[in-house]
């Protein structure tokens, strides 16, 4: 069975997700992060930076949310084209380096908000979900940090209203309900 590695208030919560829509039988090991857990031989087999999240999947091992998630997209997800992959390996770094330090930064949060809300607005005025009409791993990406802000940032997407409206229908989903939604 998949284990995946995460502490309280940690990134596990987006693998868990994605987990939880894929409906993947999994075991969630959380490491006690205050008592040093993630230091410790064992886990740094695992993850030799010392970070959460991390998965085994067999023998295999990996970490990092967003090369997670693309693992876990390709290996049980719906099956994508070469271009439907590298749109999520273009949204899935995008949440990761773009998204989450432009705004999560206080130093460029206002700055980047009209640069970055804009654009996503625009593209969610003309489909439900960032690839199309269907939920994919990249709303779960993109989707775990917008749905961040309003709880750590008071970020409301006030006139954003397709942004707005995105980040209600994610956080309706039972399984985002289940993961970051019971935090």
């Amino acid at each position: 069975m998949l284990k995946l590695y995460g502490g309280a208030r940690s990134r596990a919560s987006i693998v868990r997700w994605y987990l939880e829509e894929l409906g993947i039988p999994y075991e969630y090991v959380v490491l006690d992060m205050a008592a040093g857990e993630h230091r410790q031989p064992e886990y740094l087999a695992i993850n030799p930076m010392g970070k959460v999240p991390a998965i085994v999947d067999g023998d295999f091992r990996l970490w990092e949310s967003g090369a997670i998630l693309l693992y876990l997209a390709e290996k049980y997800g719906t099956p994508m084209t070469l271009e439907q992959r590298a749109e999520a390996n273009q949204w899935i770094l995008f949440a990761n380096a773009t998204l989450g330090p432009g705004i999560f930064v206080e130093a460029s949060r206002e700055k980047e908000m009209p640069r970055l809300f804009g654009p996503l607005n625009e593209r969610l005025q003309q489909q439900p979900y960032l690839q199309g009409n269907e939920f994919t791993v990249v709303d779960v990406a993109v989707g775990s940090m917008l749905a961040y802000m309003p709880l750590m940032l008071q970020i409301n997407f006030e006139g954003y209203p397709a942004l707005q409206a995105y980040v209600k229908r994610l956080t309706e989903r039972p399984a985002f309900q289940k993961t970051i939604g019971a935090r």
